[in-house]
């Protein structure tokens, strides 16, 4: 068993979930991360030089056999879990109003049934070492947007958290929200084009997901709501 933390975060080749990989890797952890593309998954495991604290793994997030088989491999890896970061996430801008059906599935399975599925599957492990869970939610999730599908499924991972703190912060395992406001992403590709005005980095949002991380034992933060200077809502 490693001496060092173990985190492990969903779709973690590339954009937030890579920053805050990177960043964890530079503070001592060992890191697990999961995403879809197995060439991505190389790619930068290549760009970080091959460390032997980083280990990729091809899962489907919302996939409750993939997780759970991205779990094991973490602990027989490295033999403990200490963190799990629910990163994974579709964006669209598609209305309920007039919108296509057939293009929301992904998204709803991926935003929402991800980050329960990965609670489910870390959950003894995480009691074990009285660890934490961070899932990254939205603004979206804390303000309304007409029509959004993308905005409702961050405000069930705003409900999610609680839920999910109040379930088990008796097992000593810490559960935060960290809702970033407008970042960096290619999901903006998804969504139009990126928005006027300043924009947050991933590196940015990532150091607050390292930052709840990090945090001493016995210390739960809850909410994190992340918006660069000149974003009014």
């Amino acid at each position: 068993m490693t001496d060092f933390p173990v985190t492990l975060i969903t779709g973690g080749s590339g954009g937030l979930g890579a920053a805050a990989a990177r960043l964890l890797m530079e503070r001592g952890h060992r890191v697990a991360i999961t995403g879809r593309d197995r060439v991505r998954l190389d790619r930068f495991a290549e760009d970080c030089g091959r460390p032997d604290g980083l280990l990729g793994l091809v899962a489907d997030a919302s996939g409750p056999e993939a997780t759970q088989s991205a779990v094991d491999a973490a602990l027989q890896r490295y033999g403990r879990l200490d963190a799990v970061v629910a990163n994974a996430g579709v964006a669209m801008s598609d209305s309920i109003v007039d919108g296509d059906p057939s293009l929301w599935q992904e998204m709803v399975l991926t935003n929402v049934l991800g980050p329960a599925v990965l609670t489910r599957a870390s959950m003894e492990a995480l009691k074990a070492s009285r660890g934490r869970i961070v899932m990254v939610g939205s603004v979206a999730g804390v303000i309304y947007a007409p029509g959004s599908l993308y905005g409702a499924t961050k405000w069930a991972v705003t409900g999610l958290a609680e839920n999910t703190r109040r379930a088990v912060t008796g097992h000593g395992v810490g559960v935060t929200l960290v809702a970033p406001g407008r970042m960096e992403t290619s999901f903006w590709d998804d969504l139009g084009g990126p928005p006027e005005g300043s924009m947050l980095t991933a590196r940015q949002v990532a150091e607050s997901i390292v930052w709840a991380v990090c945090q001493p034992r016995g210390v739960d933060v809850n909410t994190l709501v992340v918006r660069p200077i000149g974003q009014p809502v």
